[in-house]
């Protein structure tokens, strides 16, 4: 006859012998760490000779060969498996020669601000339960708040990225502006079609999908055309619809065209509409010394999208969203839960989980909190103002180039460019042009459609992206342009 509590006991000590290996001891966290460093430091290492795009037959497919299991893999094999699997194809955002979309970085002292708070592990969403990780993000709100223009009384939340700080804001706009469901129909929306992606699809999860969309046309600088704005606000007034939210971009992914933000924020305070600035990848460009004319009327939004992993180099996965108001943040995200008494007692400061859809979160403030402190903020103003001379000095220098036409001078660190063969269809000739610089892989470049044409993109933003780099992107340019055109 069996003993059910002695049972209980040896079930429970077994349980907890198999379960040791998860606190491992201090020589099994230094085989691990140094072996995991080891590989880092290579990485770091070697990494202006590493490619910046790398294409492979495989792709990745190794990792279905090794599915999980029951039993553990030493180490080595895993970095193995990792470096052949994951680190090999594809493109390399950690990369000099990364031009393509909108880089940002991945900066040292982030990477250690996120080993402290993974050790750590400390809960950043509400106050009650971590008041130094709240206050830290808060304070790091506050600064982007001032650094922006924003008053003393906005609020924000740092995000996954840009996609969820679009649908922060868009919602916050929605409730703000009282727009229920017998109201969607007659409540317009006005961006344009650089609008970015993530704002199409904020619109839809925020239940806006039939509010009417306008698509103001775009300048020959493909900034949305404020008198066009303006004309079609009036109209739809006139014809009983409310203009209820207009979105401007401060920088567009595909150009990094900056709107006409002091022109929009005057129409949309005209007509009663909430302004919405997607300034993702443009915003922390106010670091650099002129940029305030440029980006003049961004501090004017009802809200504010930033990426630190954009303009502050920083790992991806760490957005940023303002709100003028915070107290539309609270209205819309505002949560009531009873196993959460505790929490709801202690209001000392507004916690992000009042402020976004999320309640569990990592403590992202840790990464842009710990680079700033170590560094200070001169070097990231320095890095800023480097990417956009990089930017110029490219559309300048592509300009002379035989066969290449630039587009419009940058607002930021993007510049449009494609070559113009002498005979056969440009298209074609840059789609070649475009697949033979990715195929070699020193340099990683992009393509758009505008106006109708296959262009190629430069985007300058990677915090180890150099003049050495451009000129090297240029040469490969030229040198495979001239290649094409013999068999074109």
């Amino acid at each position: 006859m069996t003993d059910p509590e002695k049972d209980l006991e040896d079930r429970l000590s077994e349980l907890e012998r198999i379960a040791a290996s998860l606190e491992p001891s201090a020589e099994a966290r230094g085989v691990l760490r140094d072996a995991v460093i080891a590989y880092t430091e290579k990485f770091i290492e070697e990494i202006y000779t590493l490619p910046a795009y790398n294409v492979t037959g495989d792709k990745g497919r190794e990792i279905y060969a090794s599915p999980i299991s029951e039993g553990p893999m030493p180490v080595d094999e895993v970095l193995r498996l990792f470096a052949h699997a994951v680190d090999r194809p594809g493109l390399n955002p950690a990369s000099h020669g990364h031009l393509g979309y909108i880089p940002g970085g991945g900066i040292y002292a982030s990477a250690v601000a996120d080993y402290l708070a993974d050790i750590t592990n400390r809960y950043a969403g509400i106050f009650y339960g971590g008041p130094g990780a709240v206050r830290l993000e808060n304070m790091l709100i506050a600064w982007m708040a001032s650094l922006t223009g924003y008053p003393a009384g906005a609020g924000g939340n740092l995000t996954s990225g840009g996609s969820i700080a679009n649908l922060i804001g868009i919602v916050a706009a929605r409730d703000a502006k009282g727009i229920g469901s017998r109201d969607v129909g007659r409540s317009v929306i006005y961006l344009t079609d650089q609008a970015h992606h993530s704002v199409d699809k904020a619109i839809r999860i925020a239940g806006l999908a039939e509010c009417p969309l306008r698509r103001i046309p775009v300048t020959p600088f493909h900034r949305m055309d404020a008198s066009l704005l303006e004309l079609t606000m009036k109209k739809d007034r006139a014809s009983g619809l409310r203009p209820f939210l207009v979105i401007g971009s401060a920088g567009t992914t595909d150009t990094g065209a900056v709107d006409p933000l002091a022109n929009i924020a005057d129409l949309a305070e005209a007509h009663d509409c909430w302004f919405h600035c997607d300034g993702a990848y443009g915003a922390f460009f106010i670091l650099c010394s002129g940029m305030n004319r440029i980006l003049s009327g961004m501090e004017r939004s009802d809200s504010l999208v930033m990426d630190p992993h954009k303009g502050l180099f920083l790992p991806y996965g760490t957005g940023a969203v303002l709100v003028r108001d915070r107290r539309r943040m609270h209205d819309s995200f505002r949560y009531n839960a009873s196993y959460l008494l505790d929490a709801m007692s202690d209001a000392d400061e507004l916690s992000p989980a009042d402020l976004s859809p999320e309640l569990t979160k990592h403590f992202r403030g840790l990464r842009l909190w710990l680079p700033l402190k170590i560094h200070g903020l001169r070097p990231f103003r320095a890095c800023l103002e480097e990417k956009l001379l990089l930017a110029r000095y490219f559309w300048e220098k592509i300009r002379e180039c035989d066969g290449f036409e630039a587009g419009p001078q940058p607002d930021l660190s993007v510049v449009t460019y494609r070559y113009v063969p002498k005979r056969g269809n440009a298209d074609e000739f840059n789609k070649v042009l475009i697949e033979k610089i990715q195929n070699d892989g020193r340099v990683f470049l992009s393509s758009t459609r505008l106006g109708g044409n296959f262009v190629l993109r430069l985007a300058v933003l990677a915090f180890r992206t150099h003049r050495w780099t451009i000129d090297l992107t240029l040469k490969l340019l030229t040198d495979y342009a001239r290649e094409i055109e013999r068999e074109f």
